[in-house]
């Protein structure tokens, strides 16, 4: 239970072991004991209306991880003509296609790591 008024951190990602990104974010966030939640959205899914919230703070450009295996995986006719709606659908089907990690903090939704917005995050919070 958070009893300040600090919002939550949650972290969206997938497993540590399975993704690099994640494994450094995480560790960028325990090395500087800053609390957070963690939802591996693999295992715990990935509901319309959380990735709703996201795509109204960010562009689905920068969501959709074009670079992923996942897309790699994908067949030609998924990735043609791409938009918003088909980008959604697309991420909600495979959850593994959304860049990673996807950090929420109140409003503020960040995707992807980079140290020193982390460093931002953690002085904003402290």
């Amino acid at each position: 239970m958070n009893t300040s008024n600090k919002p939550t951190l949650i972290m969206y990602g997938i497993s540590p072991n399975k993704c690099d990104t994640v494994k450094k974010a995480r560790k960028h966030l325990d090395n500087s004991n800053t609390p957070y939640q963690f939802h591996d959205f693999r295992e715990a899914g990935l509901d319309d209306a959380t990735l709703e919230a996201w795509l109204e703070k960010v562009e689905w450009k920068t969501l959709l991880n074009t670079r992923s295996t996942s897309w790699r995986q994908l067949s030609d006719e998924q990735k043609i003509d791409v938009d918003r709606d088909k980008a959604k659908a697309l991420m909600l089907d495979n959850p593994t296609l959304v860049k990673r990690p996807v950090l929420v903090n109140g409003d503020t939704v960040q995707v992807g790591y980079k140290s020193a917005d982390y460093d931002a995050l953690v002085t904003a919070n402290g």
